[in-house]
């Protein structure tokens, strides 16, 4: 298999969102527990700082991604994937993470966040998977609103793990 032919951007806009990457000097204070304006009060999160220890010292357009809301330019959650793709059933594929502050929730912003990156990766021909806690309702109809349709059962954590098919 060859990797996707372009690459992705390092911001991907959609109409009320910006996904610029986290740079590695926003990963050392989001590590440090240093704080940034520009940030939400709650940001970030457990989960955007695990996102951000996967960050290397190049920058790697396959890597987290800060989740800007466009009205006021406060960074409410992060979504991104868990590496570049790798080859399963002779099509590359990679997985995706998102997660956003509570106030955030329940407005459409993790369904276009994720749908603005996947018209990227579908540009370049990549599957995608992603992995959700079965009692995350929530999450499951993000996935169910991007076009996630197959389930591919339960990994090792018990999480479900489905996958959107190319289009």
């Amino acid at each position: 298999m060859s990797l996707p032919a372009g690459a992705l951007p390092a911001e991907v806009a959609t109409v009320r969102l910006r996904l610029p990457l986290v740079t590695r000097e926003e990963r050392d204070d989001m590590l440090a527990g240093r704080r940034r304006p520009g940030w939400h009060p709650d940001y970030p999160r457990e989960d955007d700082r695990d996102a951000a220890s996967l960050i290397g010292d190049a920058p790697d357009p396959w890597g987290p991604r800060h989740v800007v809301r466009a009205v006021d330019g406060l960074v409410c959650g992060s979504v991104g994937f868990f590496g570049p793709p790798a080859e399963v059933d002779g099509v590359p594929e990679t997985e995706v993470g998102y997660g956003l502050v509570a106030d955030a929730r329940g407005h459409g912003v993790a369904t276009e966040a994720l749908r603005g990156l996947l018209a990227e990766t579908d540009r370049l021909g990549v599957r995608i998977r992603a992995s959700v806690e079965p009692e995350n309702a929530a999450s499951i109809r993000v996935l169910a609103k991007c076009g996630f349709t197959e389930l591919r059962g339960a990994n090792e954590d018990g999480q479900l793990v489905m996958a959107r098919p190319l289009p």
